[in-house]
Formats: C-alpha cells, sequence, structure tokens
C-alpha cells in the first residue's frame, strides 16, 4: 500500500523510471505536480553507501513525492536489508532492488545487469529485505545480458525472485552488453523485445509485471496495458515530461479531476525552489529537470535558453522562472 492507502499496484500502472543523475529529488517533485498517481523512483542508491557510508542524505525526499519507491543498489544479502529497512524507516512506499544497470561501476561492485547471472544471489537478496521491513520489495531487470538467451534465462531468474517473495517486477525489454557497449548504448542499441515481456506475463500471471524500454507515448502505454500490468517510461517522461504526465491520471488512472497545464506547474514550482534557495542550494538544482516543459510548444526554446543560461548566476531566484514563463506566454500569443 502507499502511504495514502492505495494499492501500490494501481500507482505501478504507470511509472517513471530511476536514471541515475535525472531522477533526484526536485525532479520528483516536478513529476509529482503533473501527475497525482504515477509511481515515482529515486535514482539507484547504493546499499554501502546507505549502510557503511551513512550516506542517509540520499533518502530524503519530500511528503509530496508518495507514491514514491526508493531503489537499492546492492548484492551483499544482509546489507540490502540493512538498506531496505533504512528506506522503510524513511517513509519510502516500496523496496526496488536493481538488476538491469550496465554501467562499469555498477558492474565492478557486482549489482546492476550483472546480476542476471546470478539468480539465486538475487532470491537471497530479495527474500532478507522483505523479512527485514514491512515495505513491499520489488526488481527492476534486463531480459538477460551478454550471450544469454533470454527465452531460458529470464523465465528461471523470474521464478526465483518470485519464489523469494517478490510480487511485482519491471522487465527492460532489452539484453544489457556488459561488454562493448556504454550504458548510453544500451539503452538504444540492443534489440527491443515487448513480445518476451508479454510472453512472460502469460507464464507468470500472478506477477505483476511492468513493461520498461523504448515506450515514449501514453498511446503505447496503453496498448501495453492492454496485456500487461503496468509500464515504466524514461527519457521520455523526462525530456517531454508534459506529453507524458500531465494527462496521464485521466488516460492511466481515470482520473476526472481537471488537469494542470504546464504553466500551472511552473508556477507552482516557483515557491519550491525559493524554499530550496533559502535553504542553501542553487536555482540549476531545480530548473535543469524543468528545460523540457515546453517542448513542441511555441516559445520552448526562449523557456531552455533563459533557465540554462540565467540559473547558474548568483543571485539566481524564482523571478527567472516567472521570466522564461512570460517569454512562452509572448512567444504563444
Amino acid at each position: 500500500m502507499t502511504a495514502s492507502g492505495k494499492p501500490m499496484a494501481e500507482a505501478a500502472r504507470l511509472s517513471v523510471a530511476p536514471m541515475m543523475d535525472w531522477t533526484d529529488r526536485h525532479c520528483r517533485v516536478f513529476h509529482r505536480k503533473m501527475s497525482r498517481h504515477a509511481l515515482l523512483y529515486t535514482e539507484m542508491v547504493t546499499a554501502p553507501a546507505l549502510v557503511r557510508g551513512g550516506a542517509r542524505h540520499l533518502v530524503t525526499f519530500d511528503d509530496t513525492e508518495h507514491p514514491v519507491a526508493l531503489q537499492l543498489g546492492g548484492s551483499d544479502p544482509q546489507e540490502l536489508a540493512a538498506a531496505a529497512r533504512i528506506g522503510a524507516e524513511e517513509g519510502y512506499d516500496q523496496i526496488d532492488l536493481n538488476c538491469g544497470c550496465p554501467s562499469d561501476r555498477v558492474q565492478s561492485g557486482t549489482f546492476g545487469a550483472v546480476l542476471m547471472r546470478h539468480p539465486d544471489l538475487v532470491a537471497e537478496c530479495v527474500a532478507e529485505m522483505i523479512h527485514a521491513q514491512g515495505r513491499e520489495v520489488t526488481v527492476k531487470c534486463r531480459i538477460g545480458v551478454d550471450e544469454q538467451e533470454p527465452e531460458v534465462i529470464l523465465p528461471d531468474f523470474l521464478q526465483k525472485v518470485a519464489a523469494a517473495g517478490v510480487r511485482r517486477v519491471t522487465i527492460h525489454a532489452r539484453k544489457a552488453w556488459l561488454q562493448g557497449l556504454s550504458p548510453k548504448e544500451n539503452r538504444d542499441i540492443p534489440p527491443l523485445d515487448y513480445a518476451l515481456v508479454h510472453r512472460m506475463k502469460a507464464a507468470f500471471p500472478d506477477l505483476h509485471i511492468s513493461i520498461n524500454g523504448g515506450i515514449d507515448s501514453l498511446d503505447a502505454a496503453s496498448e501495453h496495458l492492454d496485456a500487461l500490468d503496468g509500464v515504466m517510461i524514461g527519457r521520455a517522461a523526462y525530456q517531454r515530461p508534459a506529453d507524458i504526465l500531465l494527462d496521464a491520471d485521466r488516460r492511466i488512472y481515470g482520473d476526472a479531476a481537471p488537469r494542470p497545464t504546464a504553466e500551472d506547474v511552473a508556477r507552482e514550482m516557483i515557491p519550491y525552489a525559493e524554499a530550496h534557495i533559502a535553504d542553501g542550494g542553487r536555482l540549476h538544482q531545480v530548473t535543469r529537470h524543468m528545460l523540457g516543459l515546453f517542448t513542441g510548444r511555441p516559445g520552448a526554446r526562449h523557456w531552455r535558453r533563459i533557465l540554462s543560461e540565467g540559473a547558474n548566476r548568483p543571485g539566481a531566484d524564482g523571478k527567472l522562472v516567472e521570466e522564461a514563463l512570460a517569454a512562452v506566454t509572448r512567444e504563444a500569443a
């Protein structure tokens, strides 16, 4: 259940992917102003940083972000259990184990996508995480890595994590090539296999399965939701947030409440940005996530230019957002 008492499975009908250096707490507040229901994720936080490094500041968040999931990286069952306990104490609605990130530094720590090679270890990890605290534990994975045959290894992987107590899984419908492709290339080059993910739902009807990878519109999300339980959208939700999130509550969740406009969202972010600045932060830390708000609309270029050029300047504050918004309004008129 979410903090508001709604089932997490309902929130997970649409989620915004955990993305390193992108989905920080400012990004999540911004996204939440566009959708009341979509499930939001933290960036991946490593269990060693939380447990050994005491980096609890990495998991602070605003109550307005609910429903929100903490994604953990790691491969030590006891350490992940301790990190999951911290996440539960902080108030996250869900704890997710990353079995899909292909970056070199993740591989060197024996977690992320490399865990697709070690399903028994993953099962042990999630079992300990479930036992350690009361929040739901989920897994985000790939269909396989390197020379693995997805049709063979993915069902085995899912069976083992399900047997360990996991009830919801998000599958990125691409392999990860840990040798020869960069993390960026791993988001584009390996071919998508949506059909395999759909077959996994047929094979595991009791698992809540969300699909991720290459989905860039609510139309595409809706098509997958005819057969699957959830859709996770990454770059499109970040780069064109209004296209994905402003109409998500109506189309995905059947919420008939009036939807906000992009202008509404921009105005609502001003007091949040001002509070962040008053607490010692910089305007750029908030507005860098807002650059795509008006993508595809008249004035989008002016909006991006004003924020990009001005938000890092000393003394930049909410007035800069007002200036950028005024430029959008003039262009639209």
